[in-house]
């Protein structure tokens, strides 16, 4: 997705050969024109599938998760990093390590908003290792809900999410596939 890119060169920040920073328009400041993008980009790659739900994590997969859920006419879940006293029964839990936070946490979806008869697209702002996105297969998994596939906003490619996610046997739809940030310079793959 060409205008991604474009936002990605001109207003990420490569804090380190393994850490982008994009909080200017995805998870701080969220451009919403972009969103929007981004959530069409999705609808598009997925519409044929018979999606029912859109699941993200909490809290930057929100946005572009809204956005795919609007185009494609579904309801969004997002995965909750902790329990509050309004989440607490009938829940699918599991762990999630945070590569950018180097945290583990609980992340939980009530068992009342996904079902086995829902089939679902997993949607995350950054794929990297796959942590966050084997978090969501879990709780999807323990409802018994099928996967149509995941859409990552931003895959850094030369990391290894994207395989292992693959020889699973899981459909990955990234729309800006980073090759590389050496030297402080972002390049993409395609």
């Amino acid at each position: 997705m060409d205008t991604l890119k474009d936002k990605i060169r001109s207003e990420g920040i490569v804090l380190s050969e393994h850490v982008l920073k994009v909080d200017a328009f995805l998870n701080h400041q969220i451009d919403p024109q972009l969103m929007q993008q981004v959530g069409h980009a999705f609808a598009t790659r997925f519409r044929d599938q018979g999606i029912t739900k859109i699941v993200t994590i909490e809290a930057s997969g929100i946005a572009p998760a809204v956005m795919a859920g609007l185009e494609l006419g579904v309801p969004v879940i997002f995965a909750r990093k902790y329990q509050s006293l309004t989440l607490k029964d009938n829940l699918y839990i599991s762990k999630v390590f945070s590569f950018t936070k180097q945290t583990e946490s609980t992340i939980a979806i009530s068992a009342k908003h996904l079902n086995a008869h829902d089939h679902v697209l997993v949607i995350d702002d950054f794929l990297a290792n796959g942590h966050a996105a084997k978090a969501l297969i879990d709780l999807i998994g323990q409802a018994g809900a099928s996967i149509a596939g995941l859409g990552i906003v931003i895959e850094k490619s030369f990391q290894d999410g994207r395989a292992l996610l693959e020889s699973e046997g899981y459909r990955v739809e990234s729309l800006a596939r980073v090759k590389s940030l050496a030297g402080g310079q972002v390049e993409f793959l395609d």
